[in-house]
């Protein structure tokens, strides 16, 4: 198949050209929400940015089997290995099963994506209907001897890892997507850490052993409790897209240590890192800083659509907000205001306008030549790393 796509790889930091592993087929797996509040602007990032690159994939006559999963346990309040975890949390501070929250939130994030014309997946996994593809990968990766049991949880040994995996410059593998030098790290932490049941601080959990309190738990061999945040997409990517597969997509956020575990925890278990090009949308910002649930700095997309927000000086509809997305290119912040939105609203009404306009002209034999060179800048815009701004 012909085409010119190039996506930008933040594995070898360069914008690549995009060959899929099987011709004509394309495999492409993207981290889904937590589930445990309502969705926000930071949601419709990434929802929006893989939509198109999933609606411009097939435009191209690919046949896409696109995953992305919800996240309904595992996921700890600081997004490593300590506290509560999230859904359990609102669940107790709710009084409800943590089901019911899962199931309440999943509903609304569709909701949401509907009202932003999201496309849904062809596949969207629970990472609690996969536990035993969990204790199996995490089997794979203790028999590899890349993982420890301690206490009835399991660790990745990061450190073992590094020595058996050394990438250009002696530096082991773990840090290669983030750009982080872990061997530093392991150097300055080896003789502080002592108090824990890792062994290093940079380890990370496979499984959890579940303390008495914990709601959401599984009977593995090693212990009753729970999988590790980053082992679910390992698992469910591997599962549905194949140990080798094309695209794994997500916000520049997860970039380290969620997807840097990935990786690692695909070379361990399976003797392959899995992905071949490695895509991440930048942040949605709020006067210079993330917008995100854990900062408590976020709006959610429902109040957009209805106004109810002190920052708002009106409600603006959901294809205001994905023109807003879209007027950014995906690797760029887009620092949220009132103002650029309103800019947004008007600029969507011009387009609108001028495209009603365009459907009741008859055209001559020169406007259809240049409807051809339009159509053709189109293309090139999108097969230069989804340049959503220009078309």
């Amino acid at each position: 198949m012909e085409h010119k796509l190039h996506i930008y790889n933040t594995l070898s930091r360069s914008k690549e050209q995009f060959i899929p592993l099987h011709e004509n087929k394309v495999g492409m797996y993207v981290c889904g929400p937590t589930v445990y509040g309502d969705p926000h602007l930071g949601h419709a990032r990434p929802a929006i940015t893989f939509d198109i690159l999933f609606r411009y994939l097939q435009n191209l006559g690919y046949k896409v089997r696109y995953v992305r999963n919800i996240t309904d346990v595992g996921h700890l309040e600081n997004d490593a290995d300590e506290g509560e975890d999230k859904i359990a949390k609102k669940a107790r501070l709710d009084e409800l099963e943590p089901m019911e929250i899962v199931q309440y939130y999943t509903l609304r994030y569709h909701k949401a994506m509907d009202a932003l014309n999201v496309l849904p997946p062809s596949i969207e996994p629970h990472a609690s209907g996969h536990i035993m593809e969990q204790i199996d990968f995490v089997q794979k990766i203790l028999d590899a001897g890349f993982a420890y049991e301690s206490e009835g949880s399991v660790y990745f040994d990061v450190e073992k890892y590094n020595s058996s995996n050394p990438i250009e410059g002696g530096r082991g593998a773990y840090g290669k997507l983030s750009g982080r030098n872990i061997d530093e790290l392991l150097e300055t932490t080896r003789n502080l850490d002592g108090q824990s049941e890792k062994r290093r601080s940079v380890d990370f959990a496979l499984w959890k052993k579940a303390s008495p309190e914990h709601i959401m738990r599984w009977s593995a061999p090693w212990s009753i409790g729970f999988p590790g945040w980053h082992l679910e997409c390992s698992a469910m990517g591997t599962k549905y897209l194949g140990e080798e597969f094309d695209i794994h997509g997500g916000g520049m956020d997860l970039m380290f240590p969620h997807h840097e575990c990935e990786i690692a925890q695909n070379q361990a278990g399976l003797g392959k890192s899995s992905v071949k090009y490695w895509m991440h949308n930048n942040m949605i910002t709020i006067g210079g800083q993330k917008m995100g649930k854990s900062l408590g700095n976020f709006i959610t997309l429902e109040q957009f659509f209805i106004g109810n927000h002190p920052l708002l000086s009106k409600a603006f509809s959901p294809m205001t907000i994905r023109f807003f997305i879209l007027q950014a290119h995906y690797r760029s912040t887009v620092d949220f205001s009132s103002e650029a939105l309103e800019a947004s609203e008007k600029g969507l009404e011009r387009l609108m306008e001028g495209y009603a306009r365009l459907q009741k002209l008859t055209a001559s034999e020169k406007s259809s030549v240049e409807i051809g060179n339009l159509r053709e800048k189109c293309n090139d815009a999108m097969n230069d790393d989804l340049n959503t701004p220009i078309v």
